[in-house]
């Protein structure tokens, strides 16, 4: 059987996506505490970047992937306004459920889909934007998800990845301390869960760096791509256009 990595961890392909659905089911409820937390509030900043990016306007036809609790979703249905189209998806029900909630709160009926990123159920040449914050370096075959994202884009259309990335390397071992050290015992403290946030450091390391992924959506069918580097490169936005 064909493996691949969660985390440090070698794993069966199969058993990823359970591994990592576990991971989510178990952080859902304070993730969006967590978040602030762990990024002193800059997850804000950074997402409000990504929709200055978009170029997403009133009618826009909008796909959300690992939309999780919804910022990014919120943020473009509101651009899109009522003659737009925006899906909040997911593939974990539970960060999916606390989403959904969260959108209907606000007052947004925005449809919610729970769908693998790898196989998306939409037509070819359909959105106009797709936007993926935190949620390609979970997934296993990021080449199939993003050759999937260039598929249901129209000609013109733009996607937008929010990841975290390689930092510069003056700050490498202090982040390496935060994020091996802080961030695990900051998980158990307010999620009661180390091992998940333990998890979610390794899985950034695992990640491609800001020029493999670039690579990447390039040899995924976009005819080109670009990155910012954001806080000294714990995160970078990639931005691919589909011609």
């Amino acid at each position: 059987m064909t493996q691949t990595h969660f985390g440090y961890q070698q794993v069966e392909e199969q058993d990823k996506a359970r591994k990592v659905a576990g991971v989510f089911h178990s952080v859902a409820q304070k993730y969006d505490l967590m978040n602030d937390l762990m990024s002193a509030g800059l997850h804000r900043v950074w997402k409000q970047f990504t929709i200055a990016q978009s170029g997403v306007r009133s009618g826009s036809k909008v796909l959300d992937i690992a939309a999780g609790t919804g910022d990014l979703t919120r943020a473009f249905a509101r651009k899109a306004g009522r003659s737009g189209e925006v899906w909040h998806t997911d593939i974990n029900s539970s960060m999916l459920q606390v989403g959904r909630d969260r959108l209907l709160d606000d007052g947004l009926l925005v449809p919610s889909l729970l769908c693998d990123a790898e196989k998306l159920p939409f037509p070819d040449a359909y959105f106009d934007c797709v936007s993926v914050a935190f949620g390609l370096r979970n997934m296993t075959h990021k080449d199939k998800a993003l050759a999937e994202m260039c598929r249901v884009l129209k000609p013109g259309g733009r996607l937008l990845v929010l990841e975290f990335s390689k930092v510069w390397a003056p700050l490498s071992k202090a982040y390496d301390v935060y994020s091996f050290k802080l961030l695990p015992m900051m998980g158990k403290l307010v999620a009661g869960d180390a091992e998940s946030y333990q998890y979610l450091a390794e899985s950034i390391r695992m990640h491609p760096d800001q020029d493999t992924l670039k690579q990447m959506m390039l040899d995924a069918g976009f005819a080109s791509a670009d990155y910012f580097n954001l806080t000294g490169g714990v995160v970078a936005l990639h931005k691919g256009f589909k011609v």
